[in-house]
């Protein structure tokens, strides 16, 4: 990529950070909520797993308070407490799959901190691989081998 190809790139992104990137809020609460609600549980730790890793974003946290990402995330899980939530939220993370590579990253990395809380169980990696697929990103490489903390529930 050219060092002008690249000077447009980033400055899209800070447009996009300072308009309010919805798209990639929605990507972002509908990962989350998916794995929150994986054990069928909704964990408080795991909401504020899911709040600090957005308002840790760059695009995330200049575009919105927590109180609006928190509002989002209500909303994503209300959905998946149901089949046909856990696809509309699935498919609200498909939404961004032809961005750049950080930004698919980011919202995985948000859900499978959700996930870590107390350990990765299976039902959770389920959920995180379905991201994943739907992000066109690596799952396994992401988490990076001996990063997880093991399975505490």
């Amino acid at each position: 990529m050219s060092i002008f190809q690249d000077a447009i790139l980033r400055f899209g992104r800070t447009i996009m950070s300072y308009a309010g990137d919805a798209v990639f809020l929605e990507a972002a609460v509908s990962a989350a909520a998916n794995v929150t609600l994986a054990d069928g549980e909704i964990d408080e730790e795991e909401i504020e797993s899911a709040i600090a890793g957005m308002r840790a974003n760059p695009i995330l946290e200049k575009s919105y308070d927590t109180l609006r990402i928190e509002q989002a995330l209500y909303e994503a899980i209300a959905r998946a407490k149901t089949r046909a939530g856990r696809v509309e939220n699935i498919r609200l993370v498909e939404a961004i799959a032809d961005r750049p590579a950080d930004q698919r990253e980011d919202v995985f990395l948000i859900a499978a901190d959700v996930a870590d809380f107390g350990g990765i169980i299976e039902v959770e990696h389920r959920a995180l691989e379905e991201i994943a697929q739907a992000l066109k990103v690596d799952k396994d490489t992401l988490l990076g081998a001996g990063n997880a903390r093991p399975a505490a529930r």
